[in-house]
């Protein structure tokens, strides 16, 4: 998460809130130390933004402090609230925080606050919920991180591997890591839940990395694959 991310999302749970916020709890929300609170709130008083309160105590936005409101239509709405209702199916944790976190923005940044959506998405599905940790490997493919796996596959047939990891693909019943592999010199697919130990290798692939998922994107031509970006028109 950057600062500036950090420092938005600092505003937006003290808008929301009731009472007053400590800096343990909002250390604890975007999981940072206190000591990094502290400093985010000072830069955010210099910006003139109106927190009030003092370490130890709790800060509390000023009433009257707003963001320019985001519009959408009612579709994009429940499209955004069914989308993020359904990462709950994904097994991932730090995805299911986001979504929440991500709600709150939108709820207070609409004018009037979110309208309710009389939409419901079930939570099934057949995902383990065993072998490495989804949100550790979302942040190892954002940073282009180098891994060096243990993987056992259906067969039980054991082996180590050095990987670029590109992507992370979400099935009805498994989370599927797609990369780069030495071993194989070529694009391979991981059951998370099958990785049975992941460490870094202390290189790093930035240079590469944007390439690399495109050589992936590449070999997805023809199947039926939902990818959505920023840049993704409809």
């Amino acid at each position: 998460m950057t600062r500036s991310t950090r420092l938005f999302d600092i505003i937006q749970i003290l808008r929301s809130a009731d009472a007053p916020v400590t800096a343990a709890m909002l250390a604890e929300e975007l999981e940072v130390t206190k000591r990094t609170i502290y400093r985010d709130v000072v830069a955010l008083q210099a910006l003139r933004v109106p927190v009030e309160g003092a370490a130890g105590v709790g800060y509390m936005m000023r009433a009257g402090y707003d963001l320019p409101p985001l519009m959408f239509s009612a579709e994009e709405l429940e499209a955004l609230y069914v989308g993020m209702a359904l990462l709950h199916r994904t097994g991932d944790p730090g995805l299911e925080r986001a979504a929440r976190r991500a709600g709150e923005k939108i709820a207070t940044a609409l004018p009037g606050g979110a309208p309710h959506v009389p939409l419901r998405v079930s939570g099934w599905n057949r995902i383990p919920r065993d072998g490495v940790d989804a949100e550790a490997l979302r942040a190892q493919i954002r940073d282009a991180v180098e891994l060096r796996i243990v993987y056992v596959d259906l067969q039980e047939a054991r082996t180590e591997r050095v990987i670029r990891p590109v992507a992370l693909t979400y099935h009805i019943d498994a989370v599927v890591l797609a990369a780069w592999c030495a071993l194989r010199q070529g694009f391979r697919s991981f059951r998370i839940d099958r990785i049975v130990e992941s460490v870094p290798t202390g290189e790093g692939f930035a240079g590469e990395a944007a390439a690399l998922r495109a050589a992936w994107e590449a070999t997805l031509e023809g199947e039926d694959w939902v990818l959505y970006t920023a840049s993704r028109r409809a």
